[in-house]
């Protein structure tokens, strides 16, 4: 089975429920997956949005999450840590773009060969996704668009 990630929130490529953005309740749509590969010791999942008119904008990084956990929402599976997001917040900042242009934002799920990371607390989302590509396994890749 191949490694994948899904969410019940929207199809894939479709669009982000209101909920899930800073114009509802700011919540994490829940991300599930399977078909993890052979030797994980870790997850990491990374949601950005590389249309921010600044450059490539984090939303949210979490980071240490056991090998037997298959799901992540609003709920942060215990040992599991999240970094400061580009809102300047610790967790999970949904899409917010400028009213009037549509936005790619990618939830990401990497699969590692290491146990822990070693990442001081309040890091930022930036710098935990410089470090999570490193002993990476596999990878699986969620879009969804928003628009204001």
């Amino acid at each position: 089975m191949a490694f994948q990630l899904k969410t019940a929130a929207s199809p894939p490529n479709g669009r982000i429920p209101e909920i899930c953005t800073c114009e509802g309740e700011d919540v994490p749509p829940p991300l599930v997956w399977s078909g993890a590969p052979a030797g994980t010791k870790n997850f990491a999942s990374i949601v950005d949005d590389p249309d921010a008119p600044g450059g490539t904008f984090c939303h949210w990084a979490i980071f240490d999450i056991g090998p037997t956990v298959t799901s992540v929402g609003d709920e942060i599976p215990m040992g599991a840590h999240e970094a400061v997001n580009d809102f300047g917040r610790m967790g999970y900042g949904g899409p917010c773009p400028p009213p009037g242009h549509l936005h790619h934002h990618r939830f990401r799920l990497m699969a590692r060969d290491v146990a822990r990371l070693n990442i001081p607390p309040h890091a930022k989302c930036q710098g935990v996704q410089r470090l999570v590509e490193s002993h990476k396994l596999a990878e699986s890749t969620l879009v969804g668009t928003y628009a204001r």
